[in-house]
């Protein structure tokens, strides 16, 4: 047997054990999961709908993942509940409505798996996309101001004008408004919470 064939069927067996291991048995263990339906008719997890849904997809275009996890990890494997990250574990039935799921794999910041529970405030959002420095002093997150329009003193003031400190106001602007994508990308972060009870996430 040549050891080119060798060199093959062990680069086979490594993917297809890989494909397996990762992609054939995790779909297989979780096929049966379904929503938790409560008495009221209350679902958890609830699926994305209007503006949280664009905003989803804008999270996405805008590479979001790469800095931030949404996956809160069980007590004795990390320190994300007493960071206050969440207030349980996240388990696989939090993510049935997330295709593709955004779990991520690096926390240049915090998770965001609940975000929209420990900052329920649209300001607190739009201040942190316009420039992060405002609410987290230090960050290193990027300004995302492309996702706002500055209001000029002739314009009609409108009700989403964010509220920014004395001092941070830029140039002759006198109110910054999130534009559509704006919205939509705090109206995803808002929804972001697994705190929510679920029958395995305590065990």
């Amino acid at each position: 047997m040549s050891r080119t064939f060798l060199l093959a069927f062990g680069i086979f067996l490594t993917i297809a054990s890989s494909i397996t291991g990762l992609v054939i048995i995790p779909n297989w263990q979780f096929k049966e999961l379904k929503p938790v339906v409560k008495l009221d008719g209350t679902r958890y997890p609830e699926v994305y709908f209007g503006d949280q849904a664009r905003g989803r997809a804008i999270y996405i275009n805008q590479g979001c993942i790469y800095c931030h996890t949404q996956q809160v990890r069980m007590k004795g494997y990390g320190a994300d509940i007493r960071r206050g990250w969440g207030t349980r574990r996240s388990v696989p039935r939090d993510y049935l409505v997330d295709k593709p799921h955004q779990l991520g794999t690096m926390r240049t910041g915090p998770d965001l798996a609940s975000i929209g529970a420990r900052q329920p405030s649209v300001d607190w959002h739009a201040l942190h996309l316009y420039n992060p420095q405002i609410t987290s002093p230090g960050s290193v997150m990027p300004r995302f101001e492309y996702l706002f329009r500055e209001i000029r003193g002739g314009e009609m003031v409108s009700a989403d004008a964010i509220k920014i400190p004395p001092g941070r106001q830029p140039g002759d602007a006198t109110h910054i408004v999130p534009t559509d994508r704006g919205r939509a990308l705090i109206a995803y972060l808002k929804r972001l919470d697994q705190s929510y009870p679920l029958p395995e996430a305590n065990q």
